[in-house]
């Protein structure tokens, strides 16, 4: 796992075997992650800015004429009834009512529990690639609508920008930040999300801030403490971590730390004790899901 980000390494989206060229689904750091109250439903009440990273998962979508939606290969633990990326085809099949198929092939590069929302980027990239393959036309928002009851993370992997969050994290005003080289460790562990929000330790009343406030130094992830506390492998890692000012993505299991230059981090990657992975990845305001996306369009219009 150690290495820069898989979308830096290969620009275009690797072998697919037969099945043409990859769709990316990246990973997501939370740069802060505030939580500010607790609504009716149970769902919490959320601050956070989401920066996207060029390390993805990559997928690859064969077209079906007799409606059938398929993944091709096993992913450990998820029963493919419960596989976001069938449950989204699905969903899309469903409200565009498109009477085509699909079989889905993914290659897992973002570790699952780590915080990292590769399971939501794997959902919208399912999403969005499906629109195109399918042409059932829908709008960004409409995807979005779509997106949304499959995960609270799966609308910003859709709209595809760095973005400030609030509500349980739809509520999505882009912003435009540094794109600076991170250090990525993944402890050997998988946090519960569900665990985290339901712990009775957890700050639930945190003071609204802005993005003044978060640009200005403010950059608290109010789930540190209980995970840092229920998972010593966290914890550990963040040690790993103290110089740079260590950070949690989420709920976790990763954290990730700014450093300042690839080779910084590169450097900085190679001296971690041989127990814990990690990666070199940048962030980036824009998805490379939308740059695959328009050069989809400009092959089907034929303009390239």
């Amino acid at each position: 796992m150690n290495g820069p980000g898989e979308a830096g390494v290969e620009a275009i989206w690797g072998d697919g075997s037969g099945w043409g060229d990859a769709w990316p689904a990246p990973a997501k750091l939370n740069l802060m992650l505030r939580v500010v109250g607790r609504r009716d439903d149970g769902y919490h009440e959320l601050q956070t800015v989401f920066q996207l990273i060029d390390r993805c998962d990559r997928l690859w979508f064969d077209v079906r004429d007799d409606g059938r939606i398929l993944r091709v290969g096993d992913l450990a633990g998820v029963p493919e009834q419960h596989d976001l990326t069938v449950r989204a085809a699905r969903a899309l099949q469903q409200a565009s009512h498109c009477p085509l198929g699909v079989d889905i092939r993914c290659h897992k590069y973002l570790p699952m529990g780590g915080g990292l929302g590769g399971g939501s980027s794997d959902a919208a990239t399912t999403l969005v690639a499906l629109n195109q393959l399918w042409g059932t036309g829908l709008s960004e928002d409409e995807l979005a609508e779509i997106a949304l009851p499959l995960g609270a993370d799966v609308p910003v992997f859709v709209r595809g920008r760095a973005a400030w969050a609030e509500g349980v994290g739809e509520r999505l005003d882009p912003v435009e930040l540094p794109e600076p080289w991170y250090l990525v460790l993944v402890p050997a562990c998988a946090v519960s999300t569900k665990d985290v929000f339901s712990h009775p330790d957890l700050t639930r009343d945190s003071n609204l801030i802005t993005l003044a406030d978060f640009v200005g130094g403010d950059a608290v992830n109010d789930c540190l403490p209980v995970v840092r506390r229920e998972y010593s492998e966290v914890g550990a890692a963040l040690e790993l971590l103290a110089a740079w000012g260590g950070r949690l993505t989420g709920t976790g299991a990763c954290v990730f730390a700014v450093l300042g230059s690839q080779d910084d981090a590169l450097g900085s990657l190679a001296q971690l004790p041989s127990d814990m992975a990690g990666f070199v990845a940048q962030g980036r305001n824009r998805s490379p899901l939308l740059d695959r996306m328009d050069a989809e369009s400009l092959v089907k219009t034929g303009r390239c």
